[in-house]
């Protein structure tokens, strides 16, 4: 029976995929992935007869989404959202896709370990990485890795599976792969070389010498809208290609990857899909995770008090919009070290692309995990701001805005529904504080976030508590209008 999604109106793979290698494994099938890094696969494939194919894998959770996709022939959808008009792309790219728990832990392991297989790769989102944001240090005592230690043939963790995989490599005779993280961190290849070789020297030293000298971990920095599926999203998708795919994906036009050149065992020509290789991609993780991903979470926090469900309704507020756009180009922008980059006209585009209606990206989504993003999206600019003695103002407002929206309670009273790793630890700061400056300062102490210094630094502590207890008195939109004027 022919596969549906080969009759969808859409972009299809005309290529061979019988001729497709998997040489990739990738960890963490979701949304974004779909819509990025598989998407540059799959155009690679199709216009330069590219044979790199990918074997996805969850490890924990998403069990229907690999379920899914095996039951489409591992097709799926991404849809393009543009304000004038929807296109879409039936991914070809996919040879295989593994659950860990359905499929068994020994199948991804075997995957990993055949020899063709030259890069892992993975979004697993920051808090999969088990390290401490403020240090960027494995945590030892975290849960996943304490267990995994104790049984390390049978990990848990992704860095506990990768090592696994390389151990197994390395008894077999066979040559490392390449590990490339494409979540949003900055370093995010050196963050998963630290956790990678610190867990390995917990289990073995050996093993640790030999990742060190053989396994590369090049950095990227992706780009690339992706809200959260919802039945609307997948209704749109059907409308649109006449065909229904619980897989499917939808996702703004605009694409970027940015990947540090630096693969043991070589790599797909991604620089025909129009990714750039480069020899240093940090600059450019910086520039995104502070313009971009940090004005996102600053519209997501003070958006969500205020109402506004999606962030294009936040850019329909003209305070909010300015705003957002004087904290990428006033706040964010001098703490950046990128070259040849037109930073003015990067922040007109993020706010051309926030303010696409179609994309209905929630802030609530963007709001989670918040104690895993602050550090990199705005503290590490306070910091310089502080040693540069120079105005930060909407990012003390920001983190004011994460304080208020982590207490649990919106401004009309309504009980605000919190994701975040370190929820406890919050919660208990919360409710072991009185409302106000008390309060700042309970979530300051907060080390994993904050770290140290700056619950010491009198200047930052000020400005926090003066932005949370605006928030408190005149709610986020009057907070938000007063200093997006000053």
């Amino acid at each position: 029976m022919q596969n549906k999604l080969l009759t969808a109106k859409a972009t299809l793979p005309t290529y061979d995929r019988s001729k497709l290698v998997s040489r990739i494994v990738h960890l963490g099938f979701g949304a974004f992935h779909r819509a990025h890094q598989a998407v540059y696969a799959d155009i690679l494939a199709a216009e330069h007869g590219s044979d790199w194919g990918y074997t996805e894998v969850n490890l924990i959770g998403g069990e229907q989404q690999i379920a899914d996709l095996n039951h489409q022939d591992n097709l799926y959808t991404v849809a393009e959202m543009s304000a004038d008009a929807w296109t879409a792309r039936v991914v070809g790219v996919v040879k295989e896709a593994l659950h860990a728990q359905v499929d068994g832990l020994e199948t991804v392991l075997a995957k990993m370990c055949e020899p063709q297989v030259a890069i892992v790769s993975l979004t697993i989102t920051e808090k999969g990485y088990c390290h401490s944001p403020a240090s960027g240090q494995l945590m030892l005592d975290h849960p996943f890795i304490a267990a995994d230690i104790q049984n390390p043939h049978q990990p848990k963790s992704a860095p506990g599976v990768v090592v696994e995989a390389l151990a197994r490599r390395r008894a077999a005779g066979l040559p490392a792969f390449s590990v490339m993280s494409c979540d949003n961190m900055p370093e995010n290849g050196h963050v998963m070389r630290n956790v990678v070789c610190a867990y390995a020297r917990a289990i073995d030293a050996g093993l640790a010498d030999w990742i060190e000298s053989h396994v590369t971990f090049p950095s990227t920095m992706v780009d690339r809208i992706v809200p959260a599926v919802t039945p609307d999203t997948l209704d749109k998708i059907e409308q649109l290609t006449g065909v229904r795919d619980p897989a499917g994906v939808a996702c703004e036009p605009f694409r970027q990857w940015v990947i540090e050149d630096n693969f043991v065992a070589g790599r797909p020509a991604w620089e025909k899909t129009g990714a750039e290789l480069v020899s240093d991609v940090i600059p450019f993780e910086e520039m995104k995770l502070r313009m971009l991903n940090g004005s996102h979470s600053f519209l997501a926090y003070l958006g969500y008090l205020a109402g506004y469900e999606h962030i294009n309704d936040c850019m329909g507020d003209e305070n909010y919009r300015r705003a957002a756009h004087d904290l990428m180009l006033n706040e964010q922008a001098p703490t950046l070290k990128v070259q040849n980059v037109d930073l003015a006209r990067y922040a007109d585009l993020l706010i051309t692309r926030y303010t696409n209606p179609a994309l209905r990206h929630r802030t609530w989504q963007i709001a989670m995990d918040g104690s895993q993003k602050l550090p990199q999206r705005m503290l590490d600019s306070v910091r310089w701001h502080l040693a540069d003695n120079s105005s930060f103002t909407l990012l003390t407002l920001g983190v004011a805005g994460w304080m208020r929206y982590v207490g649990g309670v919106d401004e009309k009273g309504n009980k605000i529904e919190v994701s975040d790793p370190l929820l406890p630890v919050i919660q208990a700061a919360v409710q072991g504080s009185e409302e106000g400056e008390s309060r700042v300062k309970a979530l300051l102490a907060i080390e994993a976030i904050f770290g140290q210094d700056l619950p010491q630094n009198g200047q930052f502590v000020d400005q926090v508590t003066n932005a949370y207890l605006s928030l408190l008195s005149k709610g986020a939109k009057a907070t938000v209008a007063q200093f997006s004027a000053l």
